[in-house]
Order: structure tokens, then sequence, then C-alpha cells
């Protein structure tokens, strides 16, 4: 199986380019309206809505577990998408997530800011001056998502294998460069290892979420991923309701079918004084 990312500049036909592969291919596509599909399967979908591809609120980063318990659960969906095979992502950090796999090709599709206003121009039928401010925010917009999703700058070339200028390429063009890259043989397709990586990233993900939004913030408690549906929890704690607690929520998470409940009681203290 293989995968192929591609993320835009808006205003530069990277969503229809996308598409566009994926029907060549035979691909599925995941923009928008299939990952929310798949979040609301997976019982994510309010928390995948909540990350557009934009950064949380300084207040929010500051005071609130929930955007990084957002952010596991959008990667927990992509991660399990990706396990079912050939698959064309739009956007959504999937150039970061998929990035240590040598079955993926990631693409940037790019053009110049008068190309990309003269675009929003016209598919939104707005004036040149909205036109402006909708490229600024999205803009800035996908740099802060990358920065706090990933601390990378979204429009690093290190992270693409193929950057795309539509300035002169149409759809059609633009589609045959990243098939014809995609079909070399550097591409090589994902094993079976492959396959049990996206799983046990996806659990990975499940668990960190589950833990944040349970308040399960101790510096004592860890967990592993053995395999893609067993966990190994760890660590100490104060109390065996505290131990039960923390076995409570692993059951509670979808997809873990064996358990192996390591952690310590310890009554005396933790706070290493």
């Amino acid at each position: 199986m293989y995968f192929i990312t591609v993320s835009e500049m808006l205003g530069t036909k990277g969503k229809n380019i996308a598409q566009e592969v994926a029907k060549t291919l035979n691909y599925d596509y995941y923009g928008e309206e299939r990952l929310l599909e798949a979040a609301g399967e997976m019982g994510f979908l309010p928390d995948v809505q909540q990350m557009d591809e934009k950064a949380p609120h300084l207040f929010e980063k500051l005071f609130s577990e929930k955007p990084k318990i957002h952010l596991d659960r959008l990667q927990s969906v992509i991660f399990e998408v990706a396990k079912k095979g050939d698959a064309v992502f739009f956007g959504k950090g999937s150039q970061l997530l998929l990035r240590s796999f040598d079955c993926a090709l990631h693409v940037l599709v790019t053009g110049s800011k008068e190309k990309r206003v003269q675009r929003v121009m016209e598919e939104h039928q707005v004036g040149r001056e909205v036109a402006e401010k909708i490229i600024e925010r999205s803009d800035n917009d996908k740099r802060g998502f990358l920065r706090f999703a990933f601390d990378e700058d979204w429009l690093n070339p290190q992270l693409y294998d193929l950057v795309l200028n539509t300035d002169k390429l149409g759809v059609a063009s633009a589609a045959k460069m990243i098939v014809d890259a995609a079909k070399s043989d550097e591409i090589k397709a994902c094993g079976v290892d492959s396959v049990r990586s996206l799983g046990i990233l996806s659990l990975t993900r499940k668990v960190e979420s589950s833990f944040l939004e349970a308040g399960i913030v101790s510096p004592h408690v860890f967990f592993n991923v053995e395999d893609v549906d067993s966990i190994r929890l760890y660590g100490i704690v104060s109390s065996q309701e505290e131990k039960k607690s923390v076995e409570r929520i692993v059951n509670g998470i979808k997809g873990i079918k064996r358990m192996e409940n390591d952690i310590t009681v310890f009554r005396g203290s933790m706070g290493g004084e």
C-alpha cells in the first residue's frame, strides 16, 4: 500500500489536484468529509471538528488540555484510516504524521500571491481586499497549526518530496506529475510492519488523549503500547483505587484487547523530598 499527502497554499487548486490524483490511482481520498466520517466511527467527531488546521488560542494552550486531546484524536484517526491502504490525504498535518514511512509521497502545492488572489476572487466571488484577507488568514492558521502540532514551518521544503507551483500548471498536468512520482521505484510499498506501526501509533494517541481527558497527569504513571491491541501500564500510585481508576480508563478505550497492569501501589511520599 502507498500514501500521498497533499498540502496547499489556498488559491493553488491543491484540493482539486489531490482529488484528481486519488481518482487516477483509484485511491481513497481523505479530505475533511471522509476524516470526519472516520472520526465519527471512532467516537472522536467533536474532537476532530475542533482541529480546523489552526492553532488554539493562547488561553486554551495555557489553561486547558483540550487542544492536546483534540490533536491526539485527530492524529489517531489519520493513523487508523491509513492502515486501510492506498490513500491520498489532504492537509491536517498528514505530511508530518506519515513522514517516517518510505511508502508515502509528500506534496506541497504553491503559487504566487497574485495568482492565488485571482483564484480566490473567482472562486468566492469577492473583491481583491477580501481575497487577500482570506489568503492571509489561511496562511496564518496553517502556520500556527503546524507550529502547535509539530513545531514545524509548514512551508519548509524539506518536509516535501515534490513542490509544485501551479501558476502555469493546470489540475490535470499537476496531478500527472504527482502520479508519475508516486509510481517511481523510489517509493516503496508499505509492508506488514508499517501497518503494525500505524496501529500502534493510533492506539498510543487514543491512550494519551484518554489520560489527559481523565486528568491523569501524574509524572509517576506510564504506559507502553505493546501491539496494535495491547497495552502495559506501569509506574507508581498512592492507592489501590487510583490503580483501578487508571485501569478503568484503559478498559474504556476501543480496540484494546489485552492489558497488563504493573502499576505499583506505594503509600509513602512520591514527591522526591
